[in-house]
């Protein structure tokens, strides 16, 4: 059993925990398996015990039924799990599970609260709001948002005209405030920041529209549950859209915080968001990903039938307007294990990168994670082209065959597809490129540690190139960005992935890179010195997507670091140690971690990203840091 510790003391614990066999990734491993999927989860407070709660016996008794996995629009235990304590309560007291919890207790119905969050609750009280604003704060001001970086365009440059930072200001960048996420041990959502207001979402749902000069709230929303990806500003219809971890999908007002719709776009139990929708052509597209992945770790469970998608929705309504999966066909029996549970597939190829829209061919790409469950098919570990008006697929191209795997084989349970991974998914959003004489070319980043440059008309590879030795929790996670035909491509490589298997140190690419997209060139590479010192949970790649200025990059780090990169030759000329203690504008202390996750945002002369990881054996943390250019 994970038990809750205070926030000082947090390490991550998480997904890719221990034991796997050994594959033709990597030379073998030691390490030994997961022994439960308590350890998916990192928390606070004092740890209950499950052998003698009473939560266990009232949820299993009364919540289990629907929410095994198996009922649709019911979340899993997993997502219940990653809701917030006050959260949980108010859907039995006032909220969707109020008839169903009627019959209960307010004892019984806390009990069920504290064995979701593995955490005692006699002395849990939800956050304070944050400071208010008044008088100018309050107002809505300045430039609106600009339609850049997620949610436009992927190639995440922002530039002078309208972030006011290039190389030149970097070094002098200092901090003008920071924020502390309450109750929380991760900091993952992008803000996006306009008429001098940052809106950002949180762990326990929360948004927050806060004053950019001063911290303050001009208004805050409360979703269903913690939200991942990047907020997008809409400037036209002055609107907010983000996606939360059931499979929600948000429109609020964005100079009231009032809801205009929300849209559930999945019905699968274990349905999530994490890439950011992408608002363009008149729809907002939705890229769907799960954790049922995860659910294959009980050798119960019937694995698997979650199929990856995209949904476009009408920004307006949140009507849906089509739905492509990436495996077309519903999955099929392949079987059953010794245990009794039934083998369903082909499933998986979850979509967990932001879609990229093509104006110019009225397209969308985007691409596939693994398979869950055997057989492996085409449509995993793939970049797709659809047509942006009707999801018609027109092409699909494969960079890793026979590529099944789930949580089943971290266990060593027999829901362990055959194929057994080496699950290298294409987890960042493709870049659609402009190149001199009116061509065009897509470069797409996989885990393997390998970058491609593909012909967007053919669905062709044109070029291939390897930064580093990719696995797991290796290679690029959750984004690259250019400027012009300069791609910069950020490397997670952990050498100890924790799932058994083990990687040559010096085949590592932790760190930055710079590629030519028109020929995949190497342009630079600055492999990140390892500063953790043995460290445990500190590691030195770089997770969360990057963002370029002119004449620099911006990369945040698992070590905790946020670093800049000069475009031309490769050298740090910034850095800042997010895991120092900083005073937040509510007067609270507090810290970062391990940053990974969408990545910084750049606005009229300041620079704002979030800082803290506590999942997948990274380091915790809670705050949002926004910095100023000075003179």
């Amino acid at each position: 059993m994970t038990k809750g510790l205070g926030l000082a003391g947090l390490l991550g614990l998480a997904l890719l925990a221990t034991g796997c066999q050994d594959n033709e990734q990597g030379a073998g491993g030691s390490s030994e398996r997961m022994a439960s999927v308590d350890e998916l989860q990192t928390r606070q407070g004092e740890g209950i015990d499950l052998e003698t709660h009473p939560g266990v016996a009232l949820f299993n008794d009364n919540c289990l039924g629907c929410h095994s996995g198996t009922v649709p629009k019911a979340p899993a235990v997993l997502w219940l799990e990653m809701m917030a304590p006050d959260a949980i309560l108010a859907a039995m007291d006032d909220g969707l599970m109020k008839q169903q919890a009627a019959h209960l207790s307010e004892q019984e119905r806390v009990h069920i609260a504290e064995y979701l969050a593995r955490t005692k609750l006699a002395d849990y009280t939800p956050p304070p709001p944050p400071k208010r604003c008044t008088g100018d704060a309050a107002k809505f001001a300045g430039d609106a948002p600009a339609k850049l970086g997620w949610g436009f365009d992927n190639s995440r440059f922002v530039p002078a005209a309208i972030g006011g930072v290039t190389a030149a200001d970097v070094p002098k960048l200092k901090l003008k405030w920071a924020f502390e996420y309450p109750h929380s041990v991760r900091a993952r959502s992008q803000p996006a920041v306009g008429w001098n207001t940052v809106f950002v979402g949180s762990q326990d749902g929360t948004v927050y529209a806060l004053d950019v000069d001063s911290g303050c709230a001009k208004w805050t929303f409360r979703a269903s549950a913690e939200i991942r990806t990047a907020i997008i500003a809409d400037p036209d219809n002055k609107r907010l859209y983000f996606g939360d971890v059931i499979g929600r999908v948000y429109a609020l007002d964005a100079l009231t915080g009032k809801e205009v719709w929300r849209r559930k776009v999945d019905d699968h139990p274990n349905a999530t968001i994490t890439g950011t929708p992408s608002l363009n052509g008149g729809s907002l597209f939705v890229p769907v990903s799960s954790l049922e992945v995860t659910s294959a770790a009980d050798p119960k469970y019937n694995c698997c039938t979650f199929r990856g998608s995209v949904a476009a929705l009408d920004p307006a309504t949140g009507s849906i307007k089509w739905k492509t999966y990436t495996v077309p066909a519903k999955p099929k029996e392949q079987g059953k294990t010794g245990a009794g549970a039934r083998i369903l597939g082909p499933s998986g190829a979850p979509v967990w990168n932001s879609p990229t829209y093509d104006a110019k061919r009225g397209r969308l790409y985007f691409g596939s994670g693994e398979n869950y469950s055997s057989p492996a098919d085409g449509n995993s570990d793939a970049l797709f082209a659809v047509d942006a008006r009707s999801g018609k697929r027109l092409w699909q191209l494969q960079f890793t065959e026979n590529d099944a795997w789930n949580v089943g084989c971290m266990m060593g349970n027999e829901n362990c597809p055959e194929e057994n991974g080496p699950d290298l998914d294409l987890a960042a959003s493709p870049l659609l490129v402009p190149l001199p004489g009116g061509k065009d070319i897509i470069v797409v980043g996989q885990k393997s540690g390998v970058t491609y440059g593909v012909d967007p008309d053919k669905g062709t590879i044109v070029w291939e190139r390897r930064l580093g030795h990719g696995g797991t929790q290796g290679g690029v996670h959750f984004g690259m960005s250019r400027e012009g035909t300069t791609i910069y491509v950020p490397i997670v490589d952990m050498d100890d992935t924790y799932d058994g298997r083990e990687y040559d140190p010096k085949q590592s690419g932790a760190g930055v890179h710079a590629i030519d997209a028109a020929t995949g060139k190497l342009l630079w590479s600055n492999k990140t010195k390892d500063i953790c010192e043995g460290e445990k949970y500190c590691d030195p790649g770089a997770s969360s997507a990057s963002t370029a200025i002119p004449g620099a990059v911006l990369a945040g780090h698992l070590d905790g670091w946020m670093r800049a990169y000069d475009r031309r030759s490769g050298k740090v000329i910034w850095n800042y140690n997010t895991r120092q203690q900083v005073t937040t504008v509510s007067g609270a202390k507090a810290s970062g971690g391990a940053m990974s996750g969408p990545g910084p945002a750049v606005y009229d002369g300041h620079v704002i990203f979030n800082s803290g990881y506590g999942l997948y054996y990274h380091m915790p943390g809670n705050v949002l840091l926004v910095f100023e250019k000075t003179t």
